[in-house]
């Protein structure tokens, strides 16, 4: 696993969906104008997401993502695992700081441990920790899904004014006789 772009990406759009998915579900292209990040790019990272059981997809008109399961048994590890953690041939996690040649690196221990340290504090960190975070520092949360119409004025009706030219060539000849 790697700490990359993507997988800071993946933490702040399920932040997001923490956030502001408790009316229903929240569209990509939602998130993507949010958090101004392309919609191509949340399309690959919530199939990752979706495959690890992080979110649940809801089709349809008014469809979106929703957290899969309790944000508070989500942690940052998960996430970044989910959508970075492809590139592991075992199921252990860990992240990809030992130098690749042992010759050149005399430290593997070192490496090897600080590897574990990171992976062990990304998962004491909940997505439920991350979400009280953002509310205490005062982000609104709007509900963006379904867009609230404000009610039009009303107009008093006015009645069509009846025109004093014929209307057909009968009413032509009738207007030019009488």
């Amino acid at each position: 696993m790697r700490l990359t772009t993507k997988g800071r990406m993946a933490v702040v759009a399920m932040v997001d969906v923490a956030l502001h998915g408790k009316t229903g579900p929240i569209a990509l292209a939602v998130i993507a104008r949010r958090q101004r990040i392309s919609i191509s790019y949340l399309e690959l990272m919530f199939a990752d997401l979706r495959r690890h059981g992080l979110v649940a997809s809801t089709r349809g008109p008014g469809g979106g993502y929703t957290i899969g399961r309790p944000a508070a048994k989500i942690s940052v590890a998960d996430i970044v695992y989910a959508v970075d953690g492809s590139g592991t041939e075992s199921g252990q996690r860990g992240f990809d700081l030992v130098a690749p040649d042992d010759q050149r690196c005399l430290t593997p221990d070192l490496w090897s441990s600080l590897s574990q340290r990171v992976v062990e504090f990304l998962d004491s960190i909940s997505l439920q920790k991350l979400v009280d975070d953002q509310i205490a520092s005062g982000v609104r949360i709007e509900s963006e899904s379904a867009p609230v119409r404000q009610a039009e004025p009303v107009r008093a009706r006015v009645a069509p004014s009846r025109p004093k030219a014929p209307n057909s060539v009968f009413e032509l000849g009738k207007f030019q006789a009488g």
